[in-house]
């Protein structure tokens, strides 16, 4: 719950509004996972709550650490038995958090793990709260701080709009985690009519846009959006949301060899961006063993950069991190599917059945 609505909730059960700020605080400043830890409330208010409510919790099914750059990546087990991923990332500036949306996804992106299989589900907003709950806890041990969050995990953000924006004010307040708006960074596709939305919501966030190619004819290839929402569209809409926010948008383009990278694209999108309050940033393709698709050649890498940066846009080439761990989206949810698939017992006869 945002803490507006936790103070509306205490209220129906007879308690002052400052209770719901009470239990805010214990559970995002002070990761308390039960009612009975929340000392200074009433003893019987927190022994009816530990009856009567639910703190949500995400159990760690595996956790893996790249012994190079320290990234971690955690599998997360949900209440329904299904599986996410989060990845926390350390940097110069400290620690970012990458969160999970929706079970598995159905935007069919050619290139990436996590739309295999299509969407499960959508996540409930506790759900990505917890994902950062979890992981800050984990940094507690070491008077870490999770100081960024992107929402760039597994599934489409914006089409879980509700839940997310949600999620944005939760992790926002500063009787919690007090994350800044400018620490926030919201990832799509290329949904358009929820770009606009987000543009009206008054939250301030960094939008990254997945474009990755710079015309219709490459982008449909390997982005099925690209169909419903072409380019012109998209690019509309992203101005629209410049114009709104003023925050500059970061296009995403990942580098796949012999399918984006050629330098002639690399022209074509600093057209295409000409003029826009923006950044690049090229991502070497991590490779998916169920996709064809390889990453670009360093030195291609770095003629597409340099085409982009003579003609003034601000490019970044992002580190490799978790090369170590398959640190890609849905790639460690995929191996342990494939894992349970293996050692999941075999169907016996159909009941009647004689044996031969």
């Amino acid at each position: 719950m945002e803490r507006p609505e936790l103070r509306a909730w205490v209220q129906t059960l007879g308690e002052p509004a400052f209770r719901g700020d009470q239990i805010f605080a214990w559970l995002h400043q002070r990761r308390a996972a039960s009612f009975l830890e929340m000392t200074d409330l009433p003893a019987a208010f927190r022994a009816r709550r530990e009856e009567t409510a639910h703190i949500t919790r995400l159990p760690v099914l595996r956790r893996q650490v790249d012994p190079k750059d320290g990234t971690r990546k955690y599998l997360f087990q949900l209440g329904d038995g299904e599986t996410v991923e989060t990845v926390l990332m350390r940097y110069r500036h400290g620690y970012s958090v990458c969160v999970s949306t929706q079970v598995g996804c159905r935007m069919g992106c050619r290139f990436c793990a996590s739309t295999l299989g299509g969407r499960v589900r959508n996540l409930e907003t506790a759900e990505i709260v917890a994902q950062v709950l979890e992981v800050q806890r984990d940094l507690d041990a070491e008077q870490g701080r999770v100081g960024h969050v992107v929402v760039m995990g597994m599934g489409e953000p914006l089409e879980n709009y509700e839940a997310v924006t949600r999620f944005l004010r939760i992790i926002h307040d500063p009787r919690g985690l007090g994350i800044g708006w400018r620490h926030m960074t919201v990832s799509t596709c290329g949904l358009v009519p929820e770009i606009r939305r987000l543009a009206d919501e008054g939250l301030p966030v960094t939008l990254a846009v997945s474009l990755h190619a710079p015309n219709d004819y490459v982008r449909r290839q390997i982005m099925p959006i690209n169909a419903r929402y072409p380019v012109a569209q998209l690019m509309d809409a992203c101005r629209y949301y410049l114009e709104r926010t003023g925050r500059r948008i970061s296009f995403e383009y990942i580098m796949l060899a012999d399918v984006n990278d050629h330098p002639e694209l690399a022209r074509e999108l600093l057209i295409l961006l000409k003029g826009l309050k923006c950044h690049v940033n090229l991502i070497p393709y991590n490779p998916v063993a169920e996709r064809p698709f390889r990453t670009s050649p360093p030195q291609r890498i770095q003629v597409f950069r340099q085409v982009l940066e003579r003609g003034g846009i601000p490019v970044t080439v992002r580190r490799s991190l978790g090369r170590g761990i398959d640190a890609a989206c849905g790639q460690l949810r995929r191996a342990a599917m494939r894992e349970k698939a293996v050692h999941a017992p075999a169907a016996g006869p159909p009941p009647g059945s004689r044996s031969p």
